[in-house]
């Protein structure tokens, strides 16, 4: 879906970012053929360190998200991703929170805001920051954990904050337009315990100030 929609986006020649990128690259992958340089902007220093080393030569299992890409003219274009994401990201360490306004032309932020913080202020709090660091026009997309209650790594325990889709709609509704938010139910397969589904949202950035 974020494919498709990146795809007829009109973008071309970007800089694009994924906020709290984390271990993970197929948000950045969405961008790649949209991007001249994309960003991959994470806090945790380990993270951080895995992120270097994928850049370098990205493990293979990223393969497979590669080939539901490439199912897209523009992505099987590219000749070479591992090249392309070695050349044109960018890692920079920094907090959600302090992310520059009107500095990126796309943008996507995949399970952060819900999984930083039991707080429902500072869910909203991040998600603001990452709307507003992306320029007016910019497309974008965002993924949720629904109703998630947080999970444990061995005897540590990592905060979350239940939201739904009301809750992202409210929060994306006053900075962006086309909105479209759907609900992706893992009631079959889920990847954990302490959570009932996925939100996925995408849409464009506002002018500031305008409704």
């Amino acid at each position: 879906m974020v494919r498709d929609f990146f795809s007829v986006s009109g973008v071309r020649a970007a800089e694009g970012i994924d906020v709290g990128s984390g271990p993970n690259l197929y948000p950045a992958l969405a961008m790649l053929p949209l991007c001249e340089t994309v960003t991959l902007y994470e806090y945790s220093d380990s993270n951080i360190e895995w992120l270097h080393g994928q850049k370098e030569h990205y493990s293979r299992p990223w393969d497979a998200f590669w080939d539901v890409l490439a199912g897209d003219p523009l992505y099987e274009a590219v000749p070479d991703p591992r090249d392309e994401l070695r050349r044109r990201a960018r890692i920079v360490q920094g907090s959600v929170f302090e992310l520059p306004e009107a500095r990126w032309d796309i943008g996507t932020m995949f399970f952060v805001a819900e999984s930083l913080s039991s707080d429902k202020d500072e869910f909203r709090a991040a998600l603001d920051s990452f709307l507003r660091c992306l320029k007016p026009g910019a497309p974008f997309a965002a993924a949720f954990m629904e109703n998630s209650t947080g999970y444990a790594v061995g005897d540590t325990a990592f905060p979350a904050v239940a939201i739904e889709t009301k809750d992202v709609a409210q929060c994306l509704g006053s900075a962006a337009s086309s909105i479209h938010i759907d609900r992706i139910a893992m009631d079959d397969k889920p990847l954990r315990e302490g959570y009932s589904g996925m939100i996925l949202a995408w849409g464009r950035i506002m002018e500031r100030g305008k409704d």
